[in-house]
């Protein structure tokens, strides 16, 4: 069975920042998604360290985006960007793994959904406050994996089909 606990997806945006931000998240899903963990009930410390650097990563990003100055597009804006689709998440064997694809649906969903999607550029400080505070939640249960796993589930697992392995060329 798949998930998406999101808001409904939205289709379009207005904003390339928003886009570019929708991108990244969706790349995330895919990484976590098609990790080594994915198929047990330990987040390896190498995993770890990539969840880590991919919420790094967003938080820098959209530091950046909130940075960048308003940009006025009268000729080009609203303009209806396609936003990719949302990749189909899979119940797998990692429930942390799994909380953190949520998650990040959640963030996705949320700010696809937002005022700022409207914007041409840029987010408006509630929609970027909320983004921090889920990239937050994200960091935290990080944390909770470091001192909470791995977990001997002898009677349980496996449960999920494994996710396969990553791309592999083009």
């Amino acid at each position: 069975m798949a998930t998406n606990v999101g808001a409904s997806p939205a289709t379009s945006t207005a904003n390339v920042d928003i886009h570019s931000i929708t991108r990244r998240y969706n790349r995330i899903l895919m990484e976590i998604l098609k990790s080594q963990s994915s198929g047990v009930s330990q987040v390896m410390p190498f995993d770890v360290t990539r969840i880590l650097s991919y919420i790094a990563a967003m938080t820098a990003y959209q530091a950046f985006v909130v940075a960048q100055p308003l940009l006025d597009c009268p000729e080009t804006g609203p303009m209806d960007i396609p936003l990719p689709p949302s990749p189909v998440i899979p119940y797998i064997e990692n429930e942390s793994g799994y909380d953190i694809m949520q998650l990040i649906e959640i963030a996705r969903d949320e700010l696809t959904n937002s005022q700022s999607a409207r914007l041409p550029t840029n987010m408006i400080k509630f929609d970027y406050a909320r983004q921090q505070g889920y990239l937050g939640k994200i960091s935290a249960l990080v944390g909770y994996i470091g001192v909470s796993e791995p977990l001997d589930l002898p009677e349980s697992s496996p449960m999920d089909a494994v996710t396969g392995h990553g791309a592999r060329g083009v």
